[in-house]
């Protein structure tokens, strides 16, 4: 009877030993699963992990839709101290990131959003000022903006001043010329140093059907080219008495 029950437990011992293995494997290929993997762009970038590209925080990577702005080089911003207004002063971002303070040790503030600028110079003062309540304006700083460039007609640069779409750019630098090829829109975006997104949108066929569901919305930075039509490339090499035959010049 001993040597009975000393056996079922065995057998109860080893399927639990059994039920381990199997919940430790499950549970291995499902962390596997979950890991992030690297993900390759149209322009055939690669970004090992998401919310990353090459050491570097990506808004466009992570998903975030609206990201706080970073500042950039000649960037200009109030601070303003509480309790010893005679440390007020304007600082600029200088071309190699930092800005110079009163009465304190530079601080490097290019990238930065405001919040970590003010915890920056709340440490710059530390041994100056005690327990400093500073607050910061950012009073000028570049504009948003989006280039068009190739068969536009007003090629060049445009403050992003509202949601715009492509469409809409397009009508703000003149519109389309007869040379374009406005099937083949190429929107190039930066994502990071070493990322670059591109899309291309037929927006021929998207006003041909009066919808405007793939009419991609401009973000700050975006470059936008219209390429030439074949047609256009040829013309140039072609004598105008053979085309004569098939086209009047009107059409030219």
């Amino acid at each position: 009877m001993r040597k009975q029950g000393v056996a079922e437990s065995s057998r109860n011992i080893s399927a639990l030993f059994l039920l381990y293995l199997v919940m430790n494997a499950f549970l291995a290929t499902a962390t596997q699963a979950q890991q992030p993997v690297a993900t390759v762009g149209q322009a055939g970038a690669v970004a090992a992990k998401p919310g990353t590209a090459d050491g570097k925080w990506s808004p466009a990577l992570t998903g975030v839709r609206r990201p706080l702005y970073r500042l950039r080089s000649s960037d200009v911003i109030d601070v303003e101290f509480t309790f010893s207004p005679e440390f007020n002063q304007a600082v600029i971002v200088q071309p190699d990131g930092f800005i110079a303070l009163k009465g304190a040790e530079p601080v490097y503030a290019e990238g930065c959003t405001i919040s970590e600028l003010r915890n920056s110079i709340v440490q710059a003062y530390t041994g100056v000022l005690h327990d400093p309540e500073i607050s910061l304006v950012l009073r000028d700083f570049e504009r948003p903006y989006f280039i068009a460039a190739g068969e536009v007609a007003k090629p060049g640069k445009y403050e992003l001043r509202a949601d715009l779409s492509l469409s809409q750019a397009v009508a703000v630098a003149g519109g389309f010329t007869p040379r374009s090829k406005h099937s083949q829109v190429v929107v190039f975006r930066q994502v990071s140093d070493a990322i670059v997104e591109s899309h291309v949108i037929d927006v021929k066929a998207m006003m041909k059907s009066r919808s405007v569901a793939e009419d991609l919305r401009l973000q700050p930075g975006d470059f936008i080219f219209v390429p030439q039509n074949t047609f256009s490339k040829i013309h140039q090499f072609l004598p105008t008495s053979s085309l004569s035959l098939y086209a009047t010049p009107n059409q030219f």
